[in-house]
């Protein structure tokens, strides 16, 4: 059971006591679900006390009746008020308790009414609000908006200057029926004559004192150069919206073409150190653009060369000095030192700028190959392979379910291994083969025959016999 209140200073989220207050909550939320308390203004601003609220016009404004309870607002003017409830148990007691304002009733003091105003404590222990405030609920979010409300620039009456008012009224909760005849608008209503009278100061407007068309000129202009910064740092051309530029560096322009960086430094110097002086040229064709940019090493150096050489003649030319306003070169340092710092950071940490990837690794790193070992560091060796074939299988196994999974690289190792053991397999029988074949022939009859060895053991006799005789004839 809970309300959201949307105020120009910021949303308010107030809790009910239905069991406490009920009738008190069930007006309250009635009134929110029909709109009445939009565009209502915030006054009687008590700082670190109350403020108060719940009337559409306000009071004391023209056409203000004080407000009115749901039942006058449906059933007339004789409903108007309703009889307040108070709680013994609930007090005042902490910042953000939401009470009904309440009037004498015609039984004197203990019999009050309550209509639509309500009031919201801005301090701890406001004990003068008990028996006179009836309380229905407390904020739970919203505080920095009673600091805002609290804050406020009032007058002597407790109305601010500046509008502080409820938007809208969002019933987030609501546990009551509707009584007859409640109809709950389609949209919010628009603020009527008699409210758009009461507005002092806009909540869009700005409290600044008028300013002459001069100083309105300078403000303007320097809005417009916040804004163009804001966009050339979003772009990358600044490394920072409010970048200023050295203040040792002077822009010399108007040169001779002919007049060189040592010539121009030359002169320079005479005023204090000089860290650096460059003409500017052309990229492409090298030639002199008629500037330059002398960096000095002190503030009060540079400040005196600008009085002293500005007209100054220089190669039958006279040039002008004035204070540079480039960024460039911080620009360039900056982008060069964030560079470096990112890919340190990605070289360290991560991949793609993020610590969460890492880059992947196709091949051995060849520092973990020990010097002793003549091995290449580009393939796996024969442990490392079986070791990554065993996890891959086991990976394969995992994800298709369990022991019956047949993943298609097991069944290429099986097929491969069939394949080597059937050549295997055939090349012992035909080894078997050829030995059977060898056996045969030792044992046929041609082989156990002993005339047929002593035949040619003779036949071999004779021709060295006969290569004997032969030779001792030539001899003769």
């Amino acid at each position: 059971m809970s309300v959201l209140l949307e105020t120009s200073a910021g949303d308010i989220v107030i809790d009910l006591f239905v069991d406490d207050a009920p009738k008190t909550c069930l007006n309250f939320l009635k009134l929110c679900k029909v709109k009445y308390y939009n565009f209502s203004p915030i006054y009687n601003i008590q700082k670190d006390f109350s403020f108060q609220t719940g009337d559409p016009i306000g009071p004391g404004q023209g056409g203000s009746d004080g407000g009115s309870s749901i039942w006058g607002k449906l059933q007339g003017a004789s409903k108007k008020y309703f009889e307040s409830e108070f709680s013994p148990k609930l007090k005042h007691a902490e910042r953000g308790t939401v009470s009904m304002a309440t009037a004498p009733g015609g039984g004197g003091d203990s019999n009050r009414i309550s209509g639509s105003q309500f009031l919201i404590t801005l301090g701890d222990s406001l004990d003068y609000l008990d028996g006179k405030g009836s309380i229905f609920g407390r904020v739970v979010e919203g505080f920095d908006t009673l600091e805002a409300i609290n804050a406020a620039f009032c007058d002597d009456k407790g109305w601010p200057l500046k509008d502080i008012r409820i938007r809208h009224t969002i019933v987030l909760d609501d546990p009551f029926d509707d009584p007859e005849g409640l109809v709950e608008p389609p949209e919010s209503p628009v603020p009527t004559k008699e409210q758009l009278a009461t507005v002092r100061i806009g909540e869009d407007e700005d409290i600044d004192e008028e300013v002459d068309e001069e100083t309105a000129e300078v403000q303007r202009r320097e809005r417009e150069a916040r804004a163009q910064a804001l966009t050339l740092e979003m772009v990358g051309d600044l490394p920072f919206a409010d970048v200023k530029p050295p203040e040792n560096v002077l822009f010399v322009c108007k040169l001779n073409p002919v007049t060189q960086d040592e010539d121009l430094e030359l002169i320079f110097s005479r005023f204090g150190k000089i860290l650096s002086c460059e003409v500017i040229r052309d990229k492409r064709t090298g030639d002199s653009l008629q500037y330059a940019f002398v960096e000095f090493e002190n503030q009060k150096d540079c400040e005196q060369a600008y009085f002293k050489m500005d007209g100054v003649l220089i190669d039958d030319h006279r040039i002008h000095v004035d204070f540079s306003q480039s960024v460039s070169k911080l620009s360039d340092s900056w982008r060069i030192d964030t560079n470096a710092k990112r890919r340190a950071q990605t070289n360290s940490k991560g991949f793609g700028g993020s610590t969460q990837l890492q880059r992947k690794q196709h091949y051995k790193s060849g520092d973990s190959v020990s010097s002793s070992k003549k091995e290449y560091d580009l393939v796996f060796d024969s442990s490392e392979q079986s070791r990554f074939s065993k996890e891959r299988g086991n990976l394969k196994g995992r994800e298709g379910g369990g022991k019956g999974y047949r993943s298609r690289d097991s069944d290429g190792y099986r097929d491969r291994d069939k394949d080597r053991n059937r050549e295997r397999h055939t090349s012992s029988r035909s080894y078997e083969r050829r030995r059977s074949r060898s056996r045969s022939r030792s044992t046929s009859p041609k082989r156990r025959d002993p005339d047929r060895r002593e035949k040619h053991h003779d036949r071999d006799r004779d021709r060295n016999s006969g290569r004997n005789r032969r030779d001792r004839y030539e001899r003769r």
